[in-house]
């Protein structure tokens, strides 16, 4: 039986069918249980599609990747995208991965708002004023930040704490006599970037230490940007004794740096990384093990979909703003200085 014969034999509308099925609240709970009835007894199968026009919904989460994402975050992208699917994986809703390249996404977001061809979006790597999450806040459509911006609007957000992420492993080498500590970190432009160079910028501070432009260097997360990175500053006289890297895939590269100049990390040069939460790769296989902080961006994204899915099918505001605090986690790539 479709939906159309369903309404007949039923003698109401294909809208109120879908949203009784649905578990809307404007349904009573009799016309609920005695549509529920009739499609078990029939053995209707609501037609995803025809249920989502009916109900002028997409059932789709949408978020968009510039061409570039995956070379500037690489497995932190794909930890993010896997924590989504995890929160909308018991759920009825989609996600919906859309690239986009030339640099035009805010006419992709303004199609998917205008069409309503997603229920909701995600924004990633936000900028301190981001233009994104404010056409969507004037727009009054659902979004969640990972991340967090200065944009006044309210809007929902969750953020790690890069700032005392940043602070907390620069105090940690500094307390290992350090004062000579070079940074590879992210491309400049992010508001999480510049989090991370403010609580770096504070550790030092705190010390009596100042802050040296050519001990700071962004760039890509990628093996091969932090190899050069990593060879640029250990080429600096004096050497640093300590390398801070803002992502695990940096911090292979600069292993490979410092063993092509024959150092040894840990007694030549320490190393500590941020973002160590991934489940194909531990910083306990690398050799000697890598000192982190810990984040979870897999967690994070399960949290932003667990909201969205509650604050749609709920009708319940989106009222998350978190900022997750990090752990340090001490291994074997950071020592005294020797």
């Amino acid at each position: 039986m479709n939906l159309n014969e369903l309404a007949r034999e039923l003698g109401l509308s294909k809208t109120t069918i879908s949203r009784a099925l649905n578990g809307f609240p404007e349904v009573s709970e009799k016309t609920r249980k005695r549509v529920e009835s009739a499609a078990q007894k029939f053995g209707y199968t609501p037609n995803s599609n025809a249920r989502r026009l009916a109900i002028g919904t997409s059932g789709a989460i949408g978020i968009l990747l510039p061409d570039d994402l995956s070379d500037r975050f690489g497995p932190q992208t794909n930890e993010f995208l896997s924590g989504l699917g995890e929160g909308l994986e018991p759920t009825s809703f989609d996600l919906l991965i859309r690239p986009s390249s030339g640099g035009d996404e805010m006419s992709v977001y303004r199609r998917w708002v205008s069409a309503r061809s997603v229920d909701a979006i995600v924004i990633s790597v936000p900028a301190r004023s981001d233009e994104r999450v404010q056409m969507l806040s004037d727009a009054r459509f659902p979004f969640v930040v990972h991340g967090k911006t200065d944009i006044a609007a309210p809007h929902a957000w969750l953020d790690m704490d890069n700032e005392s992420a940043f602070n907390q492993l620069t105090n940690y080498l500094l307390d290992l006599g350090h004062e000579n500590i070079g940074v590879i970190d992210a491309l400049p432009g992010h508001a999480f970037a510049e989090d991370r160079e403010n609580g770096y910028r504070r550790a030092l501070s705190s010390r009596g230490h100042s802050f040296n432009h050519e001990l700071y260097i962004q760039d890509r997360f990628t093996v091969e940007a932090g190899f050069r990175a990593a060879r640029v500053l250990l080429s600096k006289a004096p050497r640093p004794t300590a390398l801070v890297v803002g992502s695990m895939m940096g911090a292979i590269g600069a292993y490979q740096a410092i063993h092509s100049m024959n150092l040894e990390v840990g007694r030549d040069v320490s190393v500590i990384a941020h973002d160590d939460v991934f489940s194909y790769f531990s910083p306990t296989d690398m050799v000697p093990s890598l000192t982190t902080t810990r984040s979870s961006i897999r967690a994070a994204g399960k949290t932003i979909a667990e909201a969205l899915v509650k604050s749609l099918t709920e009708g319940t505001p989106l009222d998350l703003a978190e900022t997750w605090p990090v752990e340090l986690i001490v291994r074997n790539s950071t020592g005294r200085v020797s």
